[in-house]
C-alpha cells in the first residue's frame, strides 16, 4: 500500500486538475512556481510529501517546452522531498507526434521525453489517447494510457445513429475509428490521405466506403491546424454526406485552426478538455462542444493508488 495520496498541479492547466482532484475529493497539494526575469523556474513545494503518493498534472499545450521543463524541475523537486511515489501525469503527451525515425538525422522526441521524465524522477506515466501507442514502449517504468473513446461514445450514442457512418481521416486510424465504430452500431468509412512535407498540411484524395445520404461522425485523436478535418469535411460533402460531425480526443487548435476549421462548417465539433482552450478562442468556433476527461483521470488516480485495474474503465 502506497503512502497518502496528494495531487499537485503544473501551470499548463488548473482547470483540469482542479476537477480532477475534485472527482477524488481532495484539494491540489501546494506549491509555489516562479518564472525569473532570465527565464529560469523555481518549484517550491509547500507540505511534507515524505513516502506520500504523489500525482502531478500538466498537459502539453504552449508554450510546450516551458511547461515540460516546470514539469521536469516539480518532479525533481518532489523525488529529493522523499515522495514514496511520483506519477506525473499528462493529458496530452508533449511532442507525441515525433514517434518515429522517418527521415535521416533526426531526434525521436517522444521517447527524449520518456527519458527525461524518468531521469527527473517520475516513477510512473499515465497519459490519455497517445498518438502513436508504441510511445508506451519507450519508458522502462510502468506507463498507462488512458482513451477518451468511453467519454466520446456516451456523447454520441445520445444523438440519432440510425444514419451515422464513423469516418476515419487516414488508414492510421483506422483501427481506432473501427472501435469507435463498433461501440456505437455504425459502418466505418476511411479517407486517404497523403501529407508530403512538414506543413503540417495534408490532402485527402479517395473515400473508402459508403457515406452518401449519411450524416458523418469523423473520429480522429487530434486536431492541430484543422487542415485535415477540412479536407475529410470537403472529400464527405463531396461523396454525399449531408451532416460532418466530429469527434476527437485532443483540440490543439495550434495556427489558423480557428479559421480553418469554422470555414468547414461542421454540424458540430466535440473535443476534450486534455488541452486548455482559451475562452476568446473556445467562443469563436462554430458548434463546438467540450467534454471533460476529469472523472476519467480521477478514477485512474484512485485506482493506480490502491492498486487496481485500468482495464475495465476502458469498457463501454
Amino acid at each position: 500500500m502506497q503512502g497518502e495520496l496528494i495531487v499537485f498541479s503544473g501551470s499548463s492547466h488548473r482547470e483540469l486538475a482542479d476537477g480532477i482532484a475534485d472527482q477524488i475529493g481532495m484539494p491540489i497539494g501546494s506549491a509555489r512556481i516562479t518564472r525569473f526575469s532570465n527565464e529560469n523556474i523555481k518549484v517550491k513545494i509547500d507540505e511534507n510529501v515524505r513516502g506520500a503518493d504523489v500525482f502531478v498534472v500538466q498537459t502539453s499545450c504552449p508554450p510546450v517546452s516551458d511547461y515540460l521543463m516546470e514539469l521536469l524541475i516539480m518532479l525533481d523537486a518532489l523525488k529529493f522531498a522523499s515522495a514514496g511515489r511520483v506519477t506525473a501525469v499528462l493529458p496530452y503527451f508533449p511532442y507525441a507526434r515525433s514517434d518515429k525515425k522517418d527521415e535521416s538525422r533526426i531526434s525521436i522526441t517522444a521517447r527524449l521525453v520518456a527519458d527525461l521524465l524518468q531521469a527527473a524522477g517520475a516513477d510512473r506515466v499515465l497519459t490519455m489517447t497517445l498518438h502513436a501507442p508504441q510511445i508506451l514502449g519507450f519508458f522502462r517504468t510502468p506507463a498507462d494510457q488512458l482513451m477518451a473513446h468511453p467519454i466520446l461514445i456516451q456523447y454520441f450514442r445520445q444523438k440519432d445513429l440510425s444514419n451515422a457512418v464513423v469516418v476515419a481521416t487516414d488508414a492510421g486510424s483506422a483501427k481506432f475509428a473501427g472501435y469507435f465504430a463498433k461501440r456505437l452500431g455504425t459502418p466505418l468509412a476511411v479517407i486517404d490521405k497523403r501529407r508530403t512535407d512538414d506543413s503540417e498540411s495534408a490532402h485527402s484524395v479517395a473515400l473508402i466506403g459508403d457515406v452518401k445520404g449519411k450524416n458523418a461522425i469523423i473520429y480522429d485523436d487530434e486536431i492541430a491546424t484543422g487542415g485535415s478535418i477540412r479536407e475529410a469535411t470537403r472529400i464527405l460533402r463531396d461523396f454525399g454526406a449531408t451532416e460532418v460531425r466530429v469527434g476527437v480526443t485532443h483540440g490543439v487548435f495550434s495556427g489558423n485552426a480557428v479559421e480553418t476549421l469554422n470555414a468547414a462548417n461542421l454540424d458540430e465539433l466535440v473535443v476534450t478538455d486534455t488541452v486548455p482552450i482559451p475562452t476568446a478562442k473556445q467562443k469563436a468556433m462554430k458548434n463546438i462542444q467540450v467534454l471533460t476527461t476529469a472523472p476519467m483521470f480521477g478514477e485512474a488516480i484512485k485506482r493506480i493508488h490502491e492498486g487496481r485495474s485500468l482495464s475495465e474503465m476502458m469498457e463501454t
